[in-house]
């Protein structure tokens, strides 16, 4: 029976992401050499990819082989995959029914769409196999934050889960969460997720009655639930805080931290691989290197030493061979640590900028304080179909939202009329949003564009 998720799959995973967690780096070696092999022998069944072997020596690794980035990927999609099943126009069809998330396409492959954060959505695919490893990444790598609840409950049985995000979305972690109750229905009560584009006062009373324990979100969204908390909004009894998706500031962590009593910690995942690194024991960032490979890069794409920032990184996934991704363009600026972590780990110690988009206050007409994550802004104007933007804050109650060339004034309009819609939402009606084009674009620390400026940072 066809199936995204194979018992056997998933077990042979977990033992060695075990065995690989407590070996030593010749261990470590041998799992990516041979991993690498694997995974360049299937991407030759792609031509996008057949064209850059071709020629291609193996004693240096990865080195001749040219980068490659999502938009000439998704423009060749179907010479990228390697699965004849596998078709662009029924892809985008059975994203585009929020009714399916978190189903199997054709049976067998888990979907999901990414974030146009770049100027273009992804759509990225995975079989059984490449799901059984990050099935066993995120269930083993994590390191418990309250290792006394988890000597007592390691099945994690009384635990009640929110996740907080965009859940109308084939997004990577909804799609996640939808698989795991799909698959688990035990979890169905006990695991929920709750759309953060809806009203703060509606989520907060949505929260109050799932009373959950642990709360996986958006940095700048715990952010947000935090201050609800400060206030006496938000009554929860959290054990965790799981963050993902921007970056977490020392800041950020010590706010939130603090409003709900509780420890926090961000990982590292994205569209291209969802568990990239995860936090040891110390709160240090460690890169799951047996089975993903970065590359960090200056401009000019030369490998950045140990220690060193790159300006980009390059991304390959050894885990996808349906979905090859070989030195792949990430956009993210990653410095890989010359020492190893002080937790003994094996795998690589690391930093990442990720997206440094702002979170927005503005004030109601009674002149109260309302934030506004990023994210939830990016997805509604995403939502609209507009791809390439920057929304600056310029007052208390005035946003201008810059569109790119590829975007008409019918797009434009359209997209301001859904912000306006979102602002309405959340007790902002009368909010002014002004459209512009071509003004310059502010980068942030990541080096990215930042999509969502506020007016402290201008």
């Amino acid at each position: 029976m066809r199936s995204d998720h194979d018992p056997w799959q998933t077990s042979l995973a977990a033992g060695d992401v075990l065995a690989v967690s407590a070996g030593g780096p010749r261990m470590l070696a041998e799992r990516q050499r041979d991993r690498l092999a694997a995974l360049l022998e299937a991407a030759s069944a792609a031509p996008v990819y057949r064209q850059r072997l071709a020629g291609w020596r193996g004693e240096g690794g990865l080195n001749g082989i040219a980068p490659i980035g999502k938009r000439e990927l998704m423009q060749h999609f179907e010479d990228w995959v390697t699965d004849p099943a596998l078709r662009l126009p029924a892809l985008q069809a059975f994203v585009a029914d929020p009714a399916r998330i978190g189903e199997a396409f054709d049976g067998r492959f888990v979907v999901w769409e990414s974030s146009g954060s770049t100027g273009e959505p992804g759509l990225f695919v995975q079989d059984a196999r490449a799901m059984a490893v990050y099935d066993a990444l995120e269930g083993l790598r994590r390191a418990p934050l309250n290792p006394w609840r988890r000597w007592f409950d390691p099945w994690c049985l009384g635990e009640r889960i929110a996740f907080v995000g965009a859940t109308t979305g084939h997004f990577a972690s909804t799609v996640s969460m939808q698989r795991l109750r799909r698959l688990q229905p035990g979890l169905g009560q006990r695991l929920q997720g709750f759309d953060f584009l809806q009203p703060l006062p509606e989520l907060i009373a949505q929260l109050h009655r799932h009373a959950p324990t642990v709360l996986a979100t958006y940095p700048s969204a715990a952010l947000m639930l935090a201050e609800a908390a400060r206030a006496g909004r938000l009554q929860l009894s959290l054990a965790e805080v799981w963050t993902g998706g921007e970056s977490l500031s020392a800041a950020m962590q010590v706010e939130i931290e603090a409003a709900f009593g509780c420890p926090a910690a961000n990982s590292y995942g994205a569209s291209e691989f969802l568990a990239i690194a995860v936090p040891c024991r110390r709160g240090v960032l460690h890169l799951n290197a047996d089975w993903v490979l970065l590359e960090p890069v200056d401009e000019r794409g030369r490998a950045v030493p140990a220690g060193v920032c790159g300006a980009t990184t390059w991304l390959t996934n050894l885990a996808n061979h349906v979905q090859p991704l070989i030195r792949y363009d990430i956009g993210d600026r990653v410095t890989l640590h010359a020492q190893p972590c002080a937790c003994g780990s094996p795998l690589p110690a690391m930093d990442v900028l990720g997206r440094t988009d702002d979170m927005l206050r503005l004030r109601d007409a009674r002149g109260r304080s309302v934030m506004l994550p990023p994210l939830a802004l990016v997805s509604v104007l995403e939502e609209a179909g507009l791809l390439d933007f920057q929304l600056v804050q310029a007052g208390e109650r005035q946003l201008s939202l810059d569109i790119g060339a590829c975007h008409g004034e019918r797009d434009a309009r359209h997209a301001a009329d859904a912000l306006r819609a979102h602002l309405a939402r959340q007790g902002l009606p009368g909010v002014r949003v002004a459209l512009s084009r071509g003004n310059a674009r502010r980068a942030g620390r990541s080096g990215k564009l930042q999509r969502v400026v506020a007016e402290s940072a201008r």
